[in-house]
């Protein structure tokens, strides 16, 4: 008579330890790289993982799958997504108006980028934003504090001290709760964002700016032969963002440089960098450009939610105003 065999039991892996190829110093690889939970573990790009964890792409292959069984993949019903929105704060713009164009203010688990010419009033918005957020997020007197990528030379501690003034903050309390960046080239920035996962929580940041997201890309990556290495790191520099936005609730704010479109004839030229793969990725899409004086203009160029239009607010010493 033959011997009745019992199938082993399979106990799925709860520590990245668990996980086959995986030992404790690769482990602590992916937590510095922002691979810190099964999860994210299961919806990781193979080589991506591999690089993160200095390991080989077959060993992330198989890692990957048995995280995949390990983790509730698959369907939820949209009253439990509803009840996970009713978490969204907002930041106010300073402007009621822009406010309202935009449903309320620039929303925590979403990515809202600003594009626009020189001067249009996209690294002013963001100034406003990293003063703003301050008030709107902060609560049981720990402050929310922000995160602000600078690609361009931009930032500017005057000028979140003319804003936090004008709106009877402390300006030195302000400028400590804003953590600055300096990203020298498009890799340095990666690195900086792909890093911001292990600050995130332990500095309380609330908002993310990166002004600009696209001007290292474009000259690191010039001409049509570079154009499509160009574009995959784009597009997983973007999602790492969007990643932060939903697992941490918290806002990202982003600015875009523009170029002008020769196949437009007709109408305004001026074309956003980053092509589909931004345009996509944004979830809040917004064409800044420059008016009479201290006037800009906002069009609303696209919103899961909102439909199009445009508002007029200025830019002053005190900062954005309807």
């Amino acid at each position: 008579m033959a011997e009745k065999t019992t199938e082993k039991k399979y106990e799925l892996p709860k520590e990245l330890e668990d996980l086959p190829g995986i030992g404790e110093a690769t482990a602590e690889r992916l937590r510095k790289a922002g691979y810190t939970s099964m999860d994210q573990i299961a919806a990781a790009m193979p080589h991506e993982l591999a690089e993160a964890g200095e390991f080989g792409v077959e060993a992330a292959k198989r890692a990957i799958a048995v995280a995949q069984e390990a983790v509730e993949t698959g369907y939820e019903t949209a009253d439990v997504i509803f009840e996970r929105r009713k978490e969204i704060k907002r930041i106010s713009t300073g402007s009621k108006n822009f406010d309202d164009l935009i449903g309320g203010g620039v929303e925590t688990q979403a990515i809202t980028e600003c594009f626009g010419k020189f001067s249009s009033g996209k690294t002013q918005v963001g100034f406003q934003l990293a003063v703003n957020a301050q008030k709107a997020l902060s609560s049981n007197d720990i402050p929310a504090r922000v995160l602000f990528i600078d690609s361009e030379s931009t930032f500017r501690p005057e000028r979140i001290i003319q804003i936090a003034e004008a709106q009877g903050l402390d300006p030195q309390e302000v400028l400590k709760n804003i953590l600055v960046a300096k990203a020298e080239n498009s890799d340095h920035q990666l690195i900086l964002v792909e890093k911001a996962g292990n600050v995130i929580e332990k500095e309380n940041i609330k908002l993310i700016i990166v002004d600009s997201l696209t001007s290292h890309f474009r000259a690191d990556y010039a001409g049509r032969g570079a154009l499509s290495e160009r574009q995959q790191k784009l597009n997983k520099h973007i999602h790492t963002l969007q990643r932060y936005a939903d697992k941490y609730n918290i806002a990202i704010y982003v600015t875009n440089q523009v170029m002008d479109n020769p196949g437009i004839l007709f109408g305004d030229p001026t074309t956003p960098i980053g092509g589909h793969i931004l345009a996509h990725a944004a979830t809040f899409r917004l064409y800044l450009r420059k008016s009479k004086e201290e006037k800009r203009i906002a069009r609303l160029v696209d919103s899961p939610n909102m439909p199009e239009g445009e508002t007029v607010f200025k830019v002053t010493k005190g900062g954005i105003i309807d």
